[in-house]
């Protein structure tokens, strides 16, 4: 039986706190929007910078809890700047069988980055 890599969870359209060029090569996120998104500290994520079309690999680190943060370190600072809007995703391997019954962790957050809401599916959206 075969596997497929899905999306497990999301963090969608946060905004960049900071961008440390000289600091260990990492993403440091608030550890709430981490948790709700179940992303555990040093687990592989993309980012996608809404903002600038940068699309990057790096791990996640745990920041400090409600503080909002979403920090960009390392050689991936060039690639976020402050106020920049990202997608951070992380994908799981998942059976076959694990697949029909699996939801993703979807996080919506505000300009701060305060959670506005969490689902399990992305709504369909028409063409206009």
């Amino acid at each position: 039986m075969g596997s497929r890599t899905i999306l497990k969870g999301k963090l969608h359209r946060v905004t960049t706190t900071h961008s440390e060029l000289h600091y260990e090569g990492s993403c440091a996120i608030d550890e709430d929007l981490l948790n709700a998104a179940d992303i555990r500290e040093y687990e592989q994520i993309d980012i996608y910078n809404v903002t600038n079309g940068e699309r990057f690999t790096t791990y996640a680190i745990r920041g400090e809890r409600g503080s909002g943060t979403v920090s960009v370190n390392g050689a991936a600072a060039r690639k976020a700047a402050p106020g920049d809007l990202l997608i951070v995703v992380s994908y799981g391997v998942l059976t076959e069988d694990e697949v029909s019954h699996f939801q993703p962790r979807l996080v919506y957050v505000d300009a701060r980055n305060r959670i506005l809401s969490e689902r399990a599916a992305i709504p369909v959206q028409l063409a206009a």
